[in-house]
């Protein structure tokens, strides 16, 4: 399997504990980079860690609470610390919920909120002069397919993966001239910890798989590799959109049944030749 070469490079990604970000961690740590990899809860980052740095790798482990503005700005500082700078910032961590738009409260709206956008974007305030003093740098926002359809119980967690998208629109418009790129992914359906957790044991992966144009779900591992392909120089001419990687999610049109069988309808009869 073909992997990047970001040999050198100092990478920062947040949520690196579990799921999604562990696997983008570990992809760039394959990749030959520096990285410190951020964690709310302690056992997979420091699993990582391990893992990373048994192979030669070289990569730490700090926590922070991403609700909380000043931890975030440390956090920051300290990466910068540990690498000697920053040359990617993958703003991975995030909170899913899901609640009935009625019994949704303030304090809910406010940290989901808080940790989805408002952590994401104090992180990237505080990384940016580093990248700017050195010339160049990459900031990968991680979003949803949730941002581009709805889901019902989904209005607080939907409207922060909106968010992200605008953000991420506007800032590469701000600091592209300042020689950083700023882009985000959406991902779909990708099997992680909490994923199985919620589905449950006796939930058939490769069967649900089928509902997809891929024909199967996504692993951390997929996204990590596409992570470190955008922000390598493959993805050099990317700035400020969202690529949706959702396995064909998206681009299946609803209520029209099953898209694997052969369409039995036909339309144009009396109107296009050979039918």
């Amino acid at each position: 399997m073909a992997t990047h070469n970001m040999k050198g490079k100092r990478v920062l990604v947040t949520g690196a504990g579990t799921g999604i970000g562990r696997g983008i961690a570990l992809a760039f740590a394959k990749a030959k980079a520096n990285v410190v990899i951020h964690y709310n809860s302690a056992s997979g980052a420091k699993s990582a860690v391990k893992e990373i740095t048994e192979a030669g790798g070289n990569a730490k482990a700090i926590k922070a609470d991403l609700s909380n503005v000043e931890e975030v700005k440390k956090l920051g500082r300290q990466a910068i610390k540990f690498l000697g700078g920053v040359d990617v910032l993958v703003n991975n961590a995030g909170i899913t919920f899901n609640r009935e738009f009625e019994k949704a409260t303030p304090e809910q709206y406010d940290r989901v909120y808080d940790v989805n956008c408002r952590a994401m974007y104090f992180l990237s305030q505080t990384v940016v002069p580093a990248m700017i003093d050195q010339g160049s740098g990459v900031i990968i926002n991680i979003t949803s397919n949730h941002a581009y359809a709805g889901y019902r119980e989904h209005s607080i967690y939907a409207g922060t993966k909106g968010a992200i998208v605008a953000f991420t629109r506007a800032l590469s418009v701000e600091l592209a001239r300042k020689g950083i790129r700023v882009l985000a992914l959406a991902p779909g359906w990708v099997r992680t910890e909490n994923q199985e957790k919620v589905m449950g044991k006796n939930f058939n992966w490769e069967e649900a798989g089928k509902i997809l144009p891929a024909g199967f779900v996504a692993s951390p591992e997929d996204v990590g590799q596409l992570v470190v392909c955008l922000a390598s120089e493959s993805g050099k001419y990317i700035y400020g959109q969202t690529l949706v990687n959702d396995g064909g999610e998206l681009a299946i049109m609803p209520l029209t049944g099953n898209f694997w069988e052969p369409v039995e309808e036909r339309y144009g009869k009396g109107y296009v030749p050979g039918l």
